[in-house]
């Protein structure tokens, strides 16, 4: 493997830097104000200028290679980068979650109508989405345990259930749901689950409440979701009945790069963090930066980002190779080591700041709320590293002495 990035993934990633010196770090407090003097989930107009700028500057839809020319390889550097500002720079580039999985899904298993509908606007930034599988009742990283009904009514399919932590639906751009519920009870157990579009303003859908994270309210926010009788047209079931457990594991492969190398970007800006206080701020007659102890939490923090990029490039450049599918086990490694490493990284810059870390005076707090909850969002960690021991128990191993 070349360790070298090719020029095209070079010239992104400096006009992404461009991009995030000039504008995006700038952004940073004008979005705070903004949602301080409007509330908590509307929607700062400096995104819209944000979107304009990322057009011009070639750094839109970059996640999906059909569309943008790049490889999982070229694009993970710039999503690094825009990790270092996690919140504002992947919208700017229309590179968001949940947005990206569902364009992701609408592109694979969607129908020219669906795409035209729905697609087409996601693209071009003009609304957002959601991903509705998550279940207060049911443990939902196994898919096969979703109780939402889905089912047909003549020319129709009726959504019953509740859904919770979808991301996405406190922001009113947020248009389109894609919903994971049960068809066919009686089915074997991978052909039970299908998946419908549900349109925001559907009768029967009640937004309940926005979770909070850590005490957080995202602007995009996590939300409680009612589906009481809600009924919508049966061309809006993706792909086919029994497709959803299959349309689940595509859309959850490619993203979990994206979370990833986005956690590395927030584990850099948090170590840059660090070692500024460490060599500004004085205690015991010195710098923080000449203590021992504070010199072993850069020195394992430089370590542990390097060992976990080096991860998520190697299984980048295996998607890119064998599929996602012949990738598995790689993703599901990433899922869990880049997360660790950005909680830990965050983690200790937050000891070198003191209070200063656990405030909203440095987006370290924010940061380490978001790291930790990524060891839950797109499946637990124990799930993954159930994943990675039974296919490791299954290997054939050179020698067994």
């Amino acid at each position: 493997m070349d360790f070298e990035l090719s020029p095209q993934a070079v010239d992104a990633c400096g006009r992404m830097w461009d991009f995030m010196r000039e504008e995006i770090f700038p952004a940073e407090p004008v979005w705070q104000t903004w949602l301080r003097e409007h509330g908590e989930h509307s929607h700062p107009p400096v995104m819209e200028e944000l979107k304009a700028s990322a057009r011009k500057r070639g750094l839109w839809n970059l996640f999906l290679p059909a569309w943008s020319g790049m490889s999982n390889l070229e694009y993970a550097p710039v999503a690094e980068i825009s990790g270092w500002s996690p919140v504002i720079a992947p919208e700017a580039m229309n590179c968001q979650a949940p947005d990206t999985g569902n364009m992701e899904t609408l592109a694979l298993f969607g129908s020219e109508e669906q795409k035209a509908r729905w697609l087409e606007p996601l693209k071009e930034g003009r609304i957002r989405s959601a991903f509705a599988m998550t279940e207060p009742a049911v443990a939902s990283s196994d898919a096969t345990n979703i109780q939402t009904s889905i089912v047909r009514d003549g020319d129709e399919y009726v959504v019953n259930g509740r859904k919770w932590w979808i991301t996405g639906v406190a922001d009113e751009r947020c248009e389109i749901f894609i919903v994971m519920g049960r068809t066919d009870p009686a089915a074997a157990t991978h052909r039970q689950q299908s998946m419908v579009l549900v349109p925001r303003t559907t009768p029967g859908v009640t937004i309940v409440r926005h979770l909070p994270l850590f005490g957080y309210q995202d602007q995009h926010g996590h939300s409680e979701i009612l589906f009481e009788d809600a009924r919508v047209p049966a061309e809006n079931l993706l792909a086919g009945e029994g497709e959803g457990f299959a349309i689940a594991q595509a859309r959850l492969g490619p993203g979990r790069i994206h979370h990833a190398m986005r956690a590395i970007g927030m584990a850099e800006r948090a170590l840059t963090l660090m070692v500024e206080r460490a060599k500004n701020r004085t205690a015991f007659g010195g710098a923080l930066a000449d203590q021992g102890v504070v010199q072993d939490l850069i020195a394992r923090s430089r370590i542990e980002i390097d060992q976990v990029r080096l991860y998520v490039i190697r299984t980048a450049w295996l998607i890119d190779r064998v599929g996602a599918r012949g990738a598995a086990t790689e993703i599901a490694g990433i899922k869990v080591a880049a997360p660790a490493v950005a909680t830990a990284v965050i983690d200790r810059a937050i000891e070198v700041h003191g209070g200063a870390g656990v405030s909203d005076d440095t987006p370290l707090a924010y940061f380490y709320a978001w790291a930790r909850a990524l060891r839950i969002v797109d499946g637990p960690d124990a799930v993954h590293r159930r994943t990675i021991a039974r296919r490791e128990l299954r290997a054939e191993r050179p020698y067994s002495g």
